[in-house]
């Protein structure tokens, strides 16, 4: 999964390289040359038709980028090499003096259909570990330390990511609109680090969970707000859910936990999305000993007056089918599909008819 893939030189729209110190966007080798990732993206067409194919060099570019236009392609020289990365966290202060949010804190943001990505890291490079061991009345702690790599949202739909690494620890992977598909992908993290309300399949995939040095909580997988109008969220299919060190506890981590994020209700107040009932299924799956034998856990919210409630996994839509390896466990709280709703499961399904392995073209908006 870490090989490098080329994508031939004609068919490379700009090219950015680190090391490019001549005019942004001049012609080198009959290409467009970029030292920066966020000028190829500025100088790119903003509605294409078909995808617009940013190769990336080898590097690291510290840019905090948002992805506004369709059918941009980004393609890294190789996965490990070629890395995107930022590192601000949810408290992190802006220059104003507010603080950025975890929605806010994404090294990328995308906010366009039919962007792709392959053969690169995108990576948040806040140093959580290093926070968390600061002292609680030193003043730089940081409270709220969810740092986001990766972000889709409004105006995101039929993302495609190949062979491509999301880095980070708390909050990693942030999919919350549209529909995804993930294929030999890496993605690390531990509390709640793939979450949102997007639909994805993740195809032949590494879920690595890291340590924090727990013997009995080392996070949740997932965190999924799915829409209870759409039968589905997440699908994790062919994938293996890793643990990142030897000595990391078994048993310590779940699966995820229903994340029901505040929203405005009718009558004017604010509280836990009461409609946000979380859809997850692990389908032929690998899972390492650091999987919990209860599989899930709850999560607490808010209601209109401010009381905090929880939310239990059996009340939403968190199943498994195939699971293997001694992790997986079998129980009460561990809901397993039957043979015929596990072939609802499907792709085909969960991407609504889109086939990702088909090459992406069309009008801005289809």
């Amino acid at each position: 999964m870490s090989g490098s893939l080329s994508i031939p030189a004609p068919t490379r729209d700009a090219v950015v390289n680190n090391c490019y110190t001549g005019t942004p966007g001049a012609m080198v080798n009959g290409v467009k040359t970029f030292s920066k990732v966020a000028d190829a993206l500025e100088d790119a067409p903003s509605n294409s038709a078909r995808p617009y194919t940013i190769f990336i060099k080898n590097g690291k570019y510290y840019e905090k980028l948002t992805i506004a236009k369709p059918f941009i392609t980004l393609v890294g020289e190789s996965r490990d090499k070629a890395i995107l990365t930022f590192d601000i966290a949810s408290d992190t202060r802006k220059p104003d003096g507010t603080t950025y949010g975890t929605f806010g804190s994404a090294s990328v943001s995308v906010i366009a259909s039919n962007f792709s990505a392959e053969n690169l890291t995108v990576e948040n490079g806040f140093d959580y570990p290093a926070n968390a061991a600061k002292a609680e009345n030193d003043p730089t702690k940081l409270a709220n330390s969810q740092a986001v790599a990766l972000k889709t949202d409004a105006g995101s739909d039929k993302a495609v990511f190949k062979n491509v690494s999301f880095i980070g620890y708390q909050d990693t992977l942030y999919i919350n609109a549209g529909r995804h598909y993930f294929k030999n992908c890496l993605i690390t993290g531990h509390v709640d680090f793939i979450f949102g309300a997007g639909q994805a399949v993740f195809d032949d995939c590494d879920i690595v969970s890291r340590d924090r040095g727990s013997t009995s909580n080392n996070g949740y997988v997932t965190a999924a707000s799915t829409q209870l109008a759409s039968p589905y969220g997440f699908l994790f299919i062919n994938s293996r859910l890793k643990k990142e060190t030897l000595a990391m506890a078994d048993g310590s981590v779940t699966l995820g936990r229903p994340w029901h994020p505040t929203t405005n209700l009718l009558d004017g107040s604010r509280a836990a999305d009461p409609n946000a009932v979380g859809s997850v299924v692990f389908k032929n799956c690998q899972m390492e000993a650091h999987i919990a034998s209860k599989g899930w856990d709850a999560m607490s919210g808010k209601d209109k007056d401010g009381n905090t409630i929880w939310f239990q996994p059996q009340d939403s839509r968190f199943y498994e089918y195939g699971s293997t390896g001694p992790g997986a466990l079998k129980g009460d709280t561990r809901k397993v599909l039957t043979d015929s709703e596990a072939q609802k499961y499907a792709i085909a399904n969960v991407l609504g008819g889109w086939d990702p392995e088909q090459p992406a073209t069309g009008m801005l908006g289809h």
